[in-house]
């Protein structure tokens, strides 16, 4: 392909410069031409002149036309190969070429000596003098005795155009192959790193220097697979972490359920319990994954229907007011109206998640504010924590899936946060976090809200 490009290239080149050079060639020939006829023609009306201007001079207004003066002028006619007749103003002949004291052969000699060539057909001139037409001279000249010179120079001006034709093709043709090299270079190394890729040598990367669009193109795809690398190491990292979290409570569940089977253990309440809480464990990491997945698929669809933020955000808080009492939080609700169109089984996801997060984070005796309210219609909900806040080297990887922070205290999926981002950019929301200054975090969703009224009606 490489090589196909390099030679389409190069024949381009050619090809224009040829053409070029064929087109100036062409055209120069075409104009000298034109101005080459139109000197031509004044060369031979300026000797058609010198001829008139002669034999009027050979008319005396009295004695009328003198037989000898004209003789005299035979020579310098025969010299220039034309032929002339002389007519009075009657129309009867005055004086011819071969009538003259010279005769026929010597006028052939003549002619023969200039080279003179064909005639070119007559013209007659009218001779006049003192306003008085005294007759007329008709006159043929050769075609052949002004132009050889110039018919040379002519030739040799073709030859100058055809030479610097093909010293423009050569040029063309150098040229070419220097700039198709140029421009194929690149495009072959980017062609053999994507080969060597897809052969399994994932450290290969294109080497292109500059700045134009090819190495524009090599350095995207350098960075799109620098890109693919980190998301398969983030992958396999979650992969790892997955499997760490499923493992855990499915140990629990078969090593208690295999001690209830072996009679080591009672099947008590709270043997069940702690059975419920980790198939809930198992439900809760499933759930996440599901979701992402189907935020992901081109059927992921949003049952929208007018909603409240302020009930959503109290529906999670009572839904997860146990589980802050165990771990010794406090949990506030400051809620004004925010109404807005959306799912409210998805949204009040996205609400469980945040606080679910603060869990990880939050140590005892902290707590935890979650407020709604409506700014320049916006819905606006935040969740603010007074924990130890989010490492900057974790701050701008929160939402990214599979991506787990460093400070986590208690065992999680870590795609709560991803599905987050992902539940609220389905509903055409933006999700923001930020460390506040005495301490702790705040997430911020924003949403575009409705008429309070619309919201009422459910």
């Amino acid at each position: 392909m490489a090589e196909s490009l390099r030679r389409r290239l190069t024949l381009s080149f050619v090809v224009i410069a040829l053409g070029s050079a064929l087109l100036t060639a062409i055209l120069v020939n075409a104009a000298f031409g034109g101005r080459f006829d139109t000197y031509l023609g004044q060369q031979r009306s300026a000797r058609v002149s010198q001829l008139a201007n002669a034999f009027t001079a050979a008319y005396e207004p009295d004695q009328g036309w003198q037989k000898d003066r004209l003789d005299r002028l035979a020579p310098l006619v025969a010299m220039s190969g034309a032929q002339v007749r002389l007519v009075d103003a009657s129309g009867k002949s005055v004086w011819s070429l071969r009538d003259s004291q010279m005769g026929p052969e010597m006028v052939q000699m003549h002619r023969d000596m200039g080279s003179a060539g064909a005639l070119s057909p007559q013209q007659r001139i009218s001779l006049t003098m003192g306003g008085r037409r005294i007759g007329d001279l008709y006159v043929a000249l050769p075609e052949g005795t002004v132009p050889l010179a110039d018919r040379e120079f002519r030739r040799s001006v073709n030859w100058l155009l055809l030479l610097g034709g093909l010293a423009a093709g050569s040029i063309g043709v150098g040229a070419g192959v220097i700039a198709s090299r140029r421009t194929v270079r690149p495009i072959t190394e980017l062609t053999s790193a994507a080969r060597d890729l897809q052969a399994g040598d994932r450290h290969r990367r294109a080497a292109v220097a500059g700045n134009d669009e090819i190495a524009q193109l090599a350095r995207a795809f350098n960075d799109l697979v620098d890109s693919v690398d980190r998301e398969d190491a983030v992958r396999r990292a979650f992969a790892a972490d997955v499997a760490h979290e499923l493992r855990t409570p499915l140990t629990v569940l078969r090593s208690q359920l295999e001690a209830v089977q072996d009679g080591v253990v009672e099947p008590t309440p709270a043997l069940f319990r702690s059975l419920h809480d980790e198939t809930l464990r198992l439900g809760r990491l499933t759930a996440d994954l599901e979701t992402m997945t189907s935020a992901d698929s081109v059927e992921f669809d949003l049952h929208r229907r007018p909603v409240d933020l302020a009930d959503v955000v109290a529906r999670a808080g009572a839904a997860l007011s146990h589980r802050f009492a165990e771990g010794q939080l406090r949990l506030i609700l400051s809620t004004d109206p925010a109404a807005v169109s959306g799912d409210e089984v998805r949204l009040q996801q996205v609400v469980t998640n945040l606080l679910t997060n603060t869990l990880k984070f939050v140590p005892p005796g902290g707590s935890v504010t979650v407020s709604t309210r409506t700014v320049d219609g916006r819905a606006e909900l935040d969740v603010h924590d007074d924990g130890p806040g989010i490492s900057p080297d974790d701050l701008a990887h929160v939402f990214e899936r599979f991506y787990r922070g460093h400070q986590v205290r208690t065992g999680g999926s870590g795609i709560g946060l991803a599905v987050v981002a992902a539940l609220v950019h389905a509903h055409g929301g933006e999700v923001t976090v930020v460390n506040l200054p005495d301490g702790g975090a705040s997430f911020r969703i924003r949403l575009t809200s409705i008429d309070s009224d619309q919201a009422a009606i459910k």
